[in-house]
């Protein structure tokens, strides 16, 4: 029972806080976890990448290329970016919203073809699912809980040693009591997203 988990995007969509969830509901199944987190200037919308290694005995925060169990991708490009880290058999869970950059912003350079993008990491994994976690976050009420909804999405896929009812109970633990019962309504939403596409 293992997983070396990846999960990249940008600054401000809440990966600490989705790793916290994660990292905490395995401690408290007593596995091994190891975390290691890279911010590049992620106060200003630059990389996130944070790895959750869990599993019996776990030895070292780093993922080889094509060591992934799965990655978790908040944003379409980062998702892009982080691929050497998987092989076929990783499961690839991405939000399909685009974070647009400064630098395209302000016309110096372009954003890739989203569709092109997201043809190529499904050639790259057999296991692969779009989530369109900005839509599910504001139906279950608050928009910032796009990082819960890509959660659910993750369980529905077995790819964690975890269960639903861990990672719910994870989720009461970590996020301020007046949130929770939205960060369960889009744990619910997207588990049942990824669920219609498996």
């Amino acid at each position: 029972m293992k997983c070396d988990l990846e999960i990249v995007g940008v600054g401000g969509q809440g990966i600490l806080l989705a790793s916290t969830v994660i990292g905490k509901a395995a401690l408290k199944k007593g596995l091994d976890v190891y975390m290691s987190e890279v911010h590049g200037m992620a106060q200003r919308g630059g990389v996130v990448v944070t790895t959750v290694k869990m599993g019996d005995k776990v030895f070292s925060p780093l993922i080889g290329d094509g060591g992934a169990d799965a990655i978790l991708g908040f944003e379409p490009i980062e998702t892009y970016r982080a691929i050497n880290k998987a092989s076929k058999d990783t499961w690839i869970v991405t939000n399909t919203a685009p974070i647009v950059p400064f630098t395209v912003n302000v016309g110096k350079q372009s954003y890739p073809d989203l569709e092109e993008v997201m043809e190529n990491i499904e050639e790259l994994s057999n296991k692969f699912i779009r989530i369109d976690a900005e839509e599910l976050a504001t139906k279950a009420g608050a928009a910032i809980a796009q990082n819960i909804v890509m959660c659910g999405a993750l369980t529905a896929t077995g790819a964690l040693p975890l269960t639903r009812e861990e990672m719910e109970g994870s989720i009461r633990e970590n996020v301020p009591e007046r949130f929770i019962d939205v960060n369960l309504e889009a744990f619910k939403l997207g588990f049942e997203s990824a669920k219609e596409q498996m």
